[in-house]
């Protein structure tokens, strides 16, 4: 099978109103979002904007570009709704089917990206997303009659319940209302802060189920990427079959990947609110230009198995030095030295 790879902003509004906007990336135009089933969102929600409660039918992990955010969630057969702050630099594991509602209650804009898997989703490449109440919400669907007698309430309360709110995904909240604005639960039992994790310069901030067993459910892990200005990255690939979707989060660079039969699959320029999808065992580097570059990724394993094409852990290093010169057909001075290079 051909993938098709190249970066992309989000190419469709789904939703732009007062309170904010949600936007997407889909398979039209990345092709390659529905052949590693991954999925990629933005929400942008405005001072007082309110995503409705909802849920979906992917798991997904979402990452705080910027801001802060609180954040309303019922797991499944749960009963409870749990509040949370979350806020610049934070990533959130989302369940698939869960119900959740985020409110921005600063007086700046809220940022935040969702990256997931799709591979149940009604439209693979993308995720659905099933609101409970609004212009597209779940109770407008049915007739008054069924609302009535489901809720006992009298033809009257029943369109009240189903058609007060004209809003569809976003609506403003008046200062009036006082939304939740503490947590009523331990926000490191739900939240990991990547951006406190990466140090200043290069390095890469990871949660998987080996340090955050709560993943497992949702089959993914993630991770924040900095690297300084014209600094690589190691080559690296997945070894457990295992895809990655990757978000630019600021600056700028080049990325290429390399597939089947050692081909040069993508090799791009790449910029702030780029994505760009790197396929199973499918090796990738990048590149950051003068401004330096981070990057927020999801993988498709709650524990990812990775290796890399340099550095101490490369194949090349672990090699037999006779393997390694009959392999590369290159003198010993030339292994060795090679050698000493992956350090």
């Amino acid at each position: 099978m051909e993938l098709n790879l190249f970066t992309q902003m989000a190419d469709t509004t789904v939703y732009e109103g007062e309170g904010g906007g949600y936007y997407a990336w889909t398979p039209a135009k990345s092709p390659v979002l529905s052949q590693a089933v991954v999925g990629a969102g933005k929400l942008v929600l405005h001072p007082r904007g309110f995503a409705l409660p909802h849920y979906a039918d992917t798991y997904k992990i979402a990452y705080v570009v910027q801001g802060e955010c609180t954040v309303g969630i019922i797991l499944p057969n749960s009963g409870q709704e749990q509040v949370m702050i979350i806020k610049k630099g934070d990533a959130l594991p989302v369940v698939m089917g869960s119900i959740s509602w985020w409110f921005n209650g600063g007086d700046s804009d809220v940022t935040m990206i969702f990256l997931g898997e799709s591979s149940r989703s009604y439209n693979p490449g993308q995720f659905d997303y099933f609101f409970l109440t609004g212009a597209a919400g779940l109770l407008g669907g049915f007739s008054t009659e069924f609302i009535s007698k489901i809720y006992g309430f009298n033809k009257s309360d029943a369109q009240k319940l189903t058609k007060s709110q004209p809003n569809a995904v976003i609506a403003i909240i008046d200062a009036e209302i006082k939304m939740p604005n503490q947590p009523n639960c331990k926000t490191e039992n739900y939240v990991v802060s990547l951006e406190t994790l990466i140090p200043n310069s290069n390095g890469c901030a990871e949660m998987t189920a080996d340090n955050y067993p709560s993943l497992d459910r949702i089959g993914l892990s993630a991770g924040l990427k900095r690297l300084e200005a014209g600094s690589v990255s190691d080559p690296c690939y997945t070894t457990d079959g295992s895809h990655r979707i990757i978000y630019v989060l600021k600056g700028s660079g080049r990325v290429q990947i390399v597939g089947l039969n050692g081909a040069l699959a993508l090799d791009t320029d790449v910029n702030e609110g780029h994505v760009f999808v790197v396929p199973r065992y499918f090796a990738a580097a990048e590149l950051a230009d003068e401004n330096g570059m981070d990057f927020f990724y999801v993988s498709t394993s709650p524990r990812p198995v990775m290796e890399q094409l340099a550095g101490i852990t490369s194949p090349f290093k672990a090699l037999s030095s006779s393997v390694l010169q009959s392999a590369l057909n290159v003198s010993p001075e030339f292994v060795e030295l090679l050698k000493t290079k992956l350090i």
